[in-house]
C-alpha cells in the first residue's frame, strides 16, 4: 500500500512539474512561429541526436555487463540494456532520480543476482556518474574563466550550487566507501542530533540497519581496489555517456542551419546545465533545465532560442524518457516470462528427482 502511495505521489509531482514547466516556457510565446521553425529543421541532423540518446542508455548497460562479468555472472547485453532502461526511466520521473536504482535492484533480483552484488555495482555506477560531472564542473571553473564570464554571468549562483552539491555527494560517497568507520561515526552522530532536535523519531532498529549497511560500503571499497583497471574503463565509458547526451544540443544547433559557435562551446554550455540541475529535487531537472537553457544559449541560437530549447530538451530528456519507458514495459514482460520459465524448469527437475 505504501509503495502504491509513493508511486501516485511521484506521478503527481511529475505531472505538476511538467504542467508548470509548459506554462512557464510557452506562456505568451508565439507557438505558431516556433512550430514553423521546428518544421524547417534538417532531419538528417536530428537522427544522430536520437542515436546519442541510445548511446547514453547503452553506455550504462555496458558498465553493468562488464562489472557483472567480473563477479562471474554471465548476462546477455540485451538484458543489461533492460536494466539500464529501467534505471533511467524511474530516475527521470522521480525527484533527485531517487527511484532508478531501487527498481534496478528489484529487476536484477528477478535474474537471481544477489542484492549485495547489484548494490555494489549500482553504487559504483552512481559514484562515477556524478564524478564525471564534478570533473567537468571543476574543469570549467579552473580553466574556463573567460567562458564563464561570457556565457554564465546570470546563472553562476545556480551553477556553483549544483557543482557544490555534486562535490559534497561524491565526497560523501567516497568517504562511505573508503572510510566506513569515520562515515559510521558521522552518520551515528547525525542520527543522534536529528533525534535530539525531534526531526526524526527514535527507533531501536535504525542503528542496527545503519551498521549493517556499512558492510556494503566496505565490500564496494574492496571491489574498487581489486578492479582498478575496470574502474578506469567504467569512468571512460561514463565520460562517453555524458558527452553523447550533451552532443544532442550540437546536432540540434546544426539542424537549424546555424554556424559560428564551436561544438566544444555548445557541449560545455549543455554540461553546465547538467552540473547545475543534477542534484536538485526535481524529476529530470524539469523546469530549471529549460530556464537555464533559455538563459545561457541566446548567444548561440539567437532568435531560434525557444525552438532550439524545445528540440534539445525534447530529444535529450523526453526521448530518453520515452525510450526508457518503452523498454521498461518490455522489461516487465521479459523478466516475468523468464521467472516463469525458471519456475517451470525447477518443477520439472523436482519431478525427475522424485521419480528417481
Amino acid at each position: 500500500m505504501n509503495n502504491k502511495k509513493k508511486v501516485l505521489f511521484n506521478a503527481a509531482i511529475f505531472i505538476l512539474v511538467f504542467a508548470l514547466t509548459l506554462w512557464g516556457v510557452f506562456h505568451g510565446e508565439d507557438l505558431g512561429e516556433m512550430r514553423d521553425a521546428i518544421y524547417e529543421c534538417r532531419l538528417v541532423w536530428l537522427l544522430p541526436a536520437v542515436v546519442c540518446v541510445f548511446i547514453f542508455i547503452w553506455g550504462e548497460s555496458m558498465i553493468i555487463w562488464d562489472m557483472m562479468c567480473s563477479y562471474g555472472i554471465k548476462l546477455k547485453k540485451g538484458i543489461c540494456f533492460l536494466f539500464s532502461s529501467v534505471g533511467f526511466f524511474f530516475s527521470c520521473v522521480t525527484p533527485s532520480a531517487s527511484g532508478g536504482q531501487p527498481m534496478q535492484i528489484y529487476f536484477m533480483k528477478k535474474e537471481k543476482i544477489p542484492i549485495p552484488i547489484s548494490t555494489v555495482v549500482l553504487m559504483i555506477v552512481t559514484i562515477t556518474y556524478k564524478m564525471v560531472l564534478v570533473i567537468i564542473g571543476l574543469g570549467i571553473v579552473l580553466f574556463a574563466r573567460g567562458f564563464m564570464e561570457q556565457y554564465l554571468g546570470g546563472i553562476l549562483p545556480v551553477f556553483y550550487l549544483g557543482l557544490g552539491l555534486n562535490i559534497f555527494c561524491v565526497t560523501f560517497m567516497i568517504l562511505l566507501v573508503f572510510h566506513p568507520f569515520l562515515a559510521k561515526q558521522i552518520l551515528v552522530k547525525g542520527l543522534w542530533i536529528l533525534e535530539k532536535l525531534h526531526l526524526l523519531k527514535h527507533r531501536e532498529g535504525r542503528l542496527t540497519k545503519l551498521e549493517a549497511s556499512m558492510d556494503m560500503y566496505h565490500e564496494t571499497a574492496d571491489y574498487m581496489r581489486g578492479h582498478s583497471w575496470l574502474m578506469i574503463r567504467v569512468l571512460a565509458i561514463t565520460f562517453v555517456q555524458r558527452i553523447a547526451l550533451f552532443a544532442v544540443t550540437c546536432f540540434v544547433y546544426r539542424a537549424f542551419g546555424l554556424s559560428g559557435t564551436g561544438w566544444m562551446t555548445v557541449l560545455t554550455l549543455q554540461s553546465v546545465i547538467s552540473v547545475s540541475v543534477d542534484m536538485l529535487p526535481l524529476p529530470g531537472g524539469m523546469g530549471i533545465s529549460e530556464t537555464l537553457f533559455l538563459a545561457i544559449f541566446p548567444p548561440v541560437f539567437g532568435d531560434l532560442i525557444l525552438p532550439g530549447m524545445v528540440l534539445s530538451r525534447g530529444l535529450g530528456y523526453y526521448t530518453e524518457l520515452l525510450v526508457s519507458a518503452v523498454f521498461t514495459l518490455v522489461s516487465v514482460v521479459v523478466f516475468e516470462r523468464r521467472v516463469k520459465r525458471r519456475q517451470e524448469a525447477e518443477k520439472m527437475n523436482g519431478r525427475r528427482c522424485a521419480a528417481r
